[in-house]
């Protein structure tokens, strides 16, 4: 048996950045992790998938290089020489994290952990205790109960397939279905993506759901919306996937995209008295607490926002306010994000349809234009932009954008709204030209409110 102030029950950013936040204030502490540190981030999820991103989009430039006068010889994408380069970079990070978890001070176990009780950790035939208990095994793909579904994949799967599907059809319309429709794509696939609804991005601004679904089309994604598929079946060498709209489509390859559920099969929480919801998402407080002295819970296993800075956040609060005598609450508003379609989604603060519920009256700028780069490829991708202020404050509440560089644009544009930046503000400050992102800063009109009102009808 060993004895820590802290114990951290799962390897991803989230749980190591806790930890090593605590050993450096000279916390004993440890993270029990039973398969590869970093989590999904660094090996199932942002890291390789960013990767693929900057794959795909060597396909696009070659095209584009004809209009500024290049002439690109021959040219094939070789996915084995992809996944190799891939695997080699994140044996890397992992080298990295475990580095720098044991320069921290804090101690590595590797195994399954298993509470049993509100301060023992099983791990094995071992048993620890500890004063304090986090949980961060973050969250899994789900998969439906349709006929066939075995021959199907999820996300997990993507990195490592055994041969690159001339042919693939994407089930869901969150975002990892859209990137993962615009990599493939990109790489050379013929994509049909189905989703269930009427739009993909269920919670995103509507205008940049409209704008990013067209710009997939355009850019070649076979979108069926209000369409998904009842049941897949073996058919020689492909797989047929039968729609709810009655067709057969024939693939070489199926992913399931259409959820994630927090992990913790097998964590023991019962014997330790936490609750969970009904996903299994553990409930937790301000404080990420879950409400049994000395229990926390952060990053996906408590479904709050489900990304990885946001996870690392909570976990470094947490060590701040038990080691640090320096109390923190993780703040979850105005969290910038992007999603990593082509072109890019970023995004921070209200949607439209929040902002209109949260304040009296909104004032709505957009503009959607083709980029200057795109003046001489032909290419008929567009650049969308909008900002959402309370008119009775005059603050931006919300930025939105589908273009190249979206994600970086949104990281700079997070840190205004979250400073309480007005539009007044934004108007005051001089554009960068010739830049995409000066448009964030030349929008001086809003769209008149009938106009408004009826794109959100």
């Amino acid at each position: 048996m060993a004895d820590f102030d802290l114990l951290v029950i799962g390897g991803g950013s989230g749980g190591v950045a806790c930890a090593r936040r605590a050993a450096r204030y000279s916390a004993r502490a440890a993270v029990i992790e039973n398969d590869r540190l970093g989590g999904t981030c660094v090996h199932r999820g942002c890291i390789p998938k960013k990767m693929l991103v900057y794959a795909s989009h060597f396909s696009h430039d070659f095209e584009d290089a004809a209009g500024y006068g290049w002439t690109v010889g021959s040219r094939s994408f070789d996915w084995p020489t992809m996944v190799r380069a891939k695997s080699m970079e994140l044996d890397r990070l992992e080298g990295i994290y475990q580095r720098l978890l044991r320069d921290s001070g804090a101690t590595y176990v590797r195994g399954t952990g298993r509470l049993l009780d509100a301060h023992t950790v099983a791990v094995g035939d071992e048993t620890h205790r500890a004063e304090t208990i986090v949980i961060a095994t973050g969250g899994r793909p789900t998969m439906p109960a349709i006929p066939g579904i075995e021959l199907a994949v999820s996300s997990d799967a993507m990195f490592d397939l055994p041969a690159f599907p001339e042919r693939v059809v994407i089930v869901g319309g969150g975002y990892i279905a859209c990137e993962f429709a615009c990599i493939m794509q990109g790489l050379g696939s013929s994509v049909t993506q189905l989703y269930r609804r009427d739009l993909p991005l269920r919670g995103f601004d509507w205008d940049v759901r409209e704008v990013l679904s067209d710009e997939m089309r355009k850019g070649g994604v076979d979108l069926r919306l209000n369409v998904n598929a009842t049941s897949l079946d073996r058919k020689g060498s492909a797989i047929a996937v039968t729609t709810t709209a009655g067709e057969e489509i024939e693939t070489d390859l199926v992913l399931f995209a259409t959820g994630r559920k927090p992990h913790v099969a097998g964590l023991g929480l019962e014997s330790a008295g936490v609750e969970t919801a009904e996903n299994g998402a553990i409930p937790v407080d301000a404080a990420s607490h879950t409400g049994v002295a000395g229990i926390y819970a952060i990053g996906d296993v408590t479904d709050r926002i489900n990304l990885t800075p946001v996870a690392i956040h909570e976990g470094r609060c947490i060590a701040e306010t038990l080691y640090n005598d320096n109390p923190q609450n993780p703040d979850h508003r105005d969290v910038a994000t992007a999603v990593f379609t082509t072109p890019e989604l970023g995004t921070v603060g209200l949607t439209e349809e929040e902002a209109r519920q949260a304040f009296p009256a909104v004032d709505i700028y957009k503009t959607r234009f083709r980029p200057l780069k795109h003046t001489l490829t032909g290419r008929e991708e567009t650049i969308f932009m909008k900002l959402i202020a309370d008119r009775t404050t005059d603050c931006v509440v919300g930025c939105h954008m589908v273009g190249d560089g979206a994600g970086e644009a949104v990281q700079l544009l997070g840190i205004a709204v979250k400073a309480g930046a007005t539009k007044a503000q934004f108007d005051a400050t001089m554009a960068v030209h010739p830049t995409a992102a000066e448009e964030f800063v030349t929008m001086y009109e809003p769209v008149p409110e009938s106009a408004a009102q009826t794109a959100q009808a």
